[in-house]
């Protein structure tokens, strides 16, 4: 980071208001505080930069893109370039040649298509609203949405906004918690909405996992991680049932074995592999940092 680049992060801000401004705090702060020391930014976008344009921009006038740089950016790219290179070194294939869609599930939720080592599509979009359904975020919706809600329901714009991004999701569906383990618990005694919440999240994983299966020709392999990609046990195998079709089959037994913890959960005869692996994006940032302080100590 140099002053070029403290500039940059500050005029990215209105394409980022909730995490660019407090970050950027941050930086000024270190930078004042520890001269000496490099300073590195890592981008949770930089990963998914590789996608082509007909896969990164939206079907907008295209000068919304040449002049505010409206386009799909993505997210959590450090957590799905760490668990697709280790997914290529677990079977022993080179990055550089290896497809898979990895299934970051949390409270926030994103999927990649990586082909040859590189993003290629994934599912956030200009913010991290797009795409899956999460923990309180609506994910997809009908563009016009909002404009209706305004009308119909004479809800402020700011509050829309608010709504989609805070009370929606699995929150939102089910009126109980955002929090699967809840919403089991809750299934599980008969609440209706927290069961219906539940099957819409895993659905809305399994038409991304055939969208970008898809758009990559066929992949080696499809990875989850992220607190519920690890440790819920029936999102998974409801995410997988179907799937058979293309080749992925899961294997209940190490499924219901792999918690939390490294591991492959499909059948001996699954032409896919499904595979788990914890993310570690602190250990992907300080793997991206670490030639800076190495030239930094020479």
């Amino acid at each position: 980071i140099d002053d070029a680049v403290e500039s940059a992060i500050e005029s990215l801000c209105p394409l980022a208001p909730l995490h660019n401004p407090p970050n950027l705090a941050g930086i000024r702060a270190a930078r004042r505080y520890f001269p000496g020391v490099p300073h590195v930014a890592v981008f949770d976008t930089a990963f998914h930069q590789t996608m082509p344009p007909h896969a990164s921009l939206y079907a907008l006038p295209y000068e919304l893109y040449e002049k505010h740089g409206v386009r799909r950016y993505g997210f959590h790219g450090t957590s799905h370039l760490y668990v697709a290179r280790l997914a290529a070194e677990r079977l022993g294939r080179e990055f550089g040649a290896f497809n898979a869609v990895t299934c970051h599930l949390g409270n926030g939720c994103s999927i990649a298509a990586v082909r040859g080592g590189r993003s290629v599509d994934t599912s956030m979009g200009l913010t991290p609203l797009e795409g899956l359904m999460m923990g309180t975020r609506s994910g997809d919706i009908d563009p016009a949405l909002p404009f209706f809600l305004h009308r119909a329901a004479g809800i402020p714009f700011d509050k829309v906004e608010s709504l989609l991004n805070k009370q929606s999701g699995l929150l939102g569906v089910s009126g109980v918690s955002n929090d699967c383990r809840t919403l089991w618990e809750a299934a599980d005694g008969g609440h209706v909405r927290a069961r219906l919440a539940l099957e819409m999240f895993a659905y809305r994983v399994k038409k991304y996992i055939g969208a970008y299966l898809a758009a990559l020709n066929g992949a080696e392999a499809v990875v989850f991680t992220g607190g519920i990609g690890e440790r819920d046990i029936l999102i998974r195998r409801m995410v997988c049932s179907g799937l058979e079709w293309l080749g992925i089959r899961l294997d209940e037994a190490q499924n219901n074995a792999t918690f939390g913890r490294e591991g492959v959960i499909s059948a001996p005869d699954s032409r896919v592999r499904l595979m788990v692996i914890p993310t570690n994006e602190e250990l992907e940032i300080a793997n991206e940092t670490l030639p800076f302080a190495r030239k930094a100590a020479s």
